[in-house]
């Protein structure tokens, strides 16, 4: 399985950033192989308005089977919907902790957005 997650960060030990359509860097990791690569997302960083839908293109190019972030908008959650991509979010961790709470299970798929667009 291949997992974006949002992050400021460059390593497994960097915080998930709480942003999805504007967070600085993707780290996509593998859980087959343990490897990580980075996906930079500074074009959407400083976007004036559709940061989520750049965003969310952006690590469906990545063939990504999952988003872990810390809040996603209504629009970039649609596009990652309709990819067939699965949204988790959680709060105030690290990557490689993040990544861990996935394979145990203890984070669910979430149904919908959790913020309003434009919230940051």
């Amino acid at each position: 399985m291949k997992i974006a997650i949002s992050t400021s960060g460059e390593n497994l030990s960097a915080p998930v950033d709480t942003r999805f359509g504007r967070a600085p860097r993707f780290l996509i990791y593998d859980t087959e192989t343990g490897t990580f690569s980075l996906k930079e997302n500074k074009q959407n960083l400083n976007a004036a308005q559709g940061a989520g839908i750049q965003s969310a293109a952006c690590v469906c190019e990545e063939q990504v089977d999952a988003v872990i972030t810390g809040n996603c908008g209504p629009k970039a959650f649609a596009v990652l919907d309709a990819a067939g991509v699965k949204v988790f979010t959680c709060e105030n961790t690290v990557v490689s902790k993040a990544v861990e709470q996935l394979r145990k299970g203890e984070l669910q798929p979430a149904e919908e957005a959790n913020v309003e667009g434009h919230w940051v």
